[in-house]
């Protein structure tokens, strides 16, 4: 069993869960609440629980899977931000800020299922 706490990718996905509810999420309008809203809710704290869920896998192939699982809620993220900007629910600056944090997330997830796959 791994402990997922120690692992870096999922610190910084943490991160990004709490900066996803605590910056992004109250800027969305009402009439987003179980729409857009949700989805991005979903969408972020999908990459935290997959790394969790995967640290409690035995192989390094069922890890890579939940790590896949990951990568793919983490570009699903990605879109519902370029949604919330496009919809003017987010500035250009918040983001860019959020993208920044949301690329960060993916390399660390790839450069992990690359080193799993080795």
């Amino acid at each position: 069993m791994r402990d997922y706490k120690k692992y870096e990718v999922w610190k910084k996905a943490h991160e990004l869960n709490m900066f996803i509810y605590l910056t992004l999420l109250p800027k969305f309008p009402k009439s987003e609440q179980y729409d857009l809203m949700s989805q991005t809710k979903r969408a972020s704290y999908s990459i935290p629980l997959n790394i969790v869920e995967g640290c409690g896998r035995n192989t390094e192939a069922d890890f890579a899977r939940f790590l896949d699982q990951a990568l793919g809620s983490a570009h699903e993220l990605e879109y519902c931000c370029l949604m919330c900007r496009d919809l003017s629910y987010i500035d250009e600056q918040l983001y860019q800020q959020t993208n920044t944090i949301i690329n960060e997330v993916k390399a660390m997830l790839i450069g992990l299922i690359k080193t799993l796959r080795k």
